[in-house]
């Protein structure tokens, strides 16, 4: 990490940061109220990268708090650095396996929407397993969400696109905001990563999903 990142990690890590333990039976559930100090509706950025997107959408977004998920620690220190330098006091970051953060340390229907935006695509077939957007994963995801809750994907990989529209539209509980792909949101700020698809003309694909009530939840409504 450069200084400027350790410096973020040895001051905010404590009072902004989550732990996400290698190993799943250490998990512990995660109090969102008390992370963030006060009770509002959570936004979960999975892969926030360097963070650039989630400091722009929080800071444009005060009434929902951001809880980024990434596994590069430079990232989380880029990140922590720039809300502290933006004011931010919605964002909060987590270090490690978002599986494990979703599955075992966040409640269900605790979240009022995920965000997925230029996951590792994994390109080489062999490797596809790995993919965070597949049926192994979305019915978890799904159960994170609030009923109403969105799941917004964003990818520059046909390939993948093809597989992600695939496995959300079969995702029971899971209704496609629009009749195919989405069109842009301009609330999406653009990442490095969309950008280097530009760059090589490659089509960039959204899909916004929502998640639906149940039965038992719509006799609730």
């Amino acid at each position: 990490m450069s200084p400027k990142h350790h410096d973020a990690m040895e001051r905010l890590w404590e009072s902004h940061g989550v732990d996400v333990p290698l190993d799943p039976a250490d998990a512990l559930p995660l109090d969102l109220a008390a992370l963030f100090g006060r009770e509002a509706p959570v936004v979960l950025e999975i892969g926030s990268g360097m963070g650039e997107a989630t400091v722009a959408m929080a800071a444009a977004d005060p009434g929902r708090d951001y809880l980024a998920v990434e596994v590069h620690t430079p990232g989380v220190g880029n990140l922590l650095a720039m809300s502290e330098r933006r004011g931010l006091t919605n964002v909060r970051v987590a270090l490690g396996d978002a599986v494990t953060l979703v599955g075992h340390q966040l409640a269900p229907a605790s979240l009022d929407a995920i965000h997925v935006f230029f996951p590792d695509p994994w390109p080489k077939a062999r490797h596809h397993k790995r993919r965070l957007i597949q049926p192994a994963h979305l019915g978890l995801l799904r159960s994170r969400l609030r009923p109403g809750g969105t799941l917004h994907c964003a990818t520059d990989w046909a390939d993948y696109a093809q597989s992600m529209m695939e496995s959300l539209t079969a995702e029971p509980g899971l209704t496609n905001g629009f009749d195919r792909y989405a069109p842009r949101p301009e609330h999406r700020p653009m990442t490095k990563f969309e950008r280097r698809g530009v760059t090589a003309h490659r089509r960039i694909y959204d899909m916004i999903f929502y998640r639906s009530a149940t039965d038992e939840e719509q006799q609730q409504l």
